[in-house]
């Protein structure tokens, strides 16, 4: 029987790629990275803020929540306006791909964060996703050295938006932790107050610093209601999963993702992958099955 965790990390990965489409098209459509960002939250936050109106007893939670939610919350603004403008640089496939560094990094933030890790065989499965990254590129045509390579705008939001992925992840789950009550309430909760954060913050950003960008996404309603809701329900299944299990291992099966982005990619947006592309997909979807294995 399938462990519920990674049925719930197989939901949210898919709700996702459907989200990150309505994202592209709202991204050339008119409205800013901020802004297709800001749709995201913006739509889905009254629904979440309802239902969690209408739980009888709220959970308790221990200090540590809010430290863990606010910059949870904050790093996942960040992190999905670079893939916004990852994806006005490179198509949307390799953009997904070089997105999912955070499958890497996770596991590294978890460390650091909350102690937990991975095996020695784990670390190496990341390394052959590095590698994949890397092949991914399409650094300028110059005589060039690593550092060339590495200073790409591609790569370079890429592994950006992959840190700041790893690091929301690892706080949400961390702030999950800090609710007393059970997984799916836990989850409810944490989602609920991290969207009145990202909702506060980006929405103050934009009227300071985009005039007029608020407004536009309120006259786009129409499409950016459906990215709302199809984030509210990837968030949530990603928010239950991490409630469940280790946010590296979670990202690990959220990789076919990276399978769902490429038919995305041909299907709908008729986008063409080079057979390079093809084998860096390949090697970063590999590192994943190896990671699954050994842990």
């Amino acid at each position: 029987m399938m462990e519920s965790w990674i049925f719930f990390s197989l939901a949210a990965t898919l709700f996702q790629t459907i989200r990150f489409m309505l994202q592209k098209v709202l991204a050339t459509g008119g409205l800013s990275a901020g802004g297709a960002t800001f749709a995201r939250f913006l739509y889905s936050g009254p629904i979440v803020w309802l239902i969690v109106l209408l739980v009888p007893d709220w959970p308790t939670i221990a200090p540590g929540f809010w430290p863990y939610a606010v910059v949870g919350g904050v790093t996942q603004i960040l992190a999905t306006v670079c893939v916004v403008l990852l994806f006005q640089t490179r198509n949307f496939a390799v953009g997904i791909t070089l997105k999912k560094t955070e499958v890497l990094l996770t596991v590294l933030v978890g460390i650091v964060i909350l102690g937990e890790g991975v095996s020695w065989p784990g670390f190496a499965a990341m390394v052959l996703g590095v590698l994949g990254v890397l092949l991914l590129s399409d650094p300028p045509k110059v005589q060039g050295s690593w550092r060339s390579l590495l200073l790409n705008r591609a790569v370079g939001l890429g592994l950006t938006s992959g840190i700041f992925f790893a690091i929301s992840a690892v706080t949400y789950r961390g702030a999950s932790l800090q609710v007393e009550a059970e997984p799916a309430i836990r989850s409810l909760f944490t989602l609920a107050c991290v969207l009145m954060v990202q909702v506060s913050a980006l929405g103050a950003w934009l009227l300071i610093r985009e005039p007029g960008e608020v407004t536009r996404v309120a006259r786009a309603w129409r499409r950016a209601a459906w990215i709302g809701v199809t984030s509210l329900a990837g968030s949530y299944c990603w928010f239950t999963a991490f409630t469940l299990e280790n946010a590296g291992y979670v990202f690990a099966v959220g990789q076919v993702e990276v399978i769902l982005s490429l038919m995305a990619s041909v299907l709908f947006f008729h986008e063409k992958i080079s057979r390079k592309e093809v084998f860096g997909i390949g090697l970063i979807t590999l590192s994943v099955v190896v990671l699954i294995a050994v842990t």
